[in-house]
């Protein structure tokens, strides 16, 4: 069985936070809710987004709040990494080296 909360009283700053919070994590206002209770009472199945602490957010990477088209993903890795990124042309090696970059392999 579940239940309805309520908090009233939010601090408006509070409040549009929560709100940027949820569209970088793509969630409603709600889901994001649901996760951060979640995650206080230690909930395993509500997924969290894990955020490494090299890993800049979306905001203070300085990346917009909206999602990226395919085309502006392929740009900003072209920029990164030149015209072509992997020799394979792979995603999954794509990722890799993304991922060996954060780590700094």
């Amino acid at each position: 069985m579940s239940i309805n909360l309520s908090i009233k009283g939010v601090p408006d700053a509070w409040a549009q936070r929560l709100r940027e919070r949820a569209a970088q994590h793509h969630r409603s206002l709600q889901g994001e809710l649901m996760a951060l209770l979640g995650a206080a009472v230690g909930d395993e199945a509500t997924p969290m987004p894990v955020q490494s602490a090299r890993m800049p957010s979306a905001r203070t990477a300085g990346l917009a709040a909206r999602p990226l088209s395919v085309a502006e993903a392929a740009q900003r890795a072209r920029g990164r990494f030149g015209a072509d990124p992997v020799a394979s042309g792979r995603s999954t090696d794509i990722l890799r080296a993304l991922r060996d970059e954060a780590d700094g392999r």
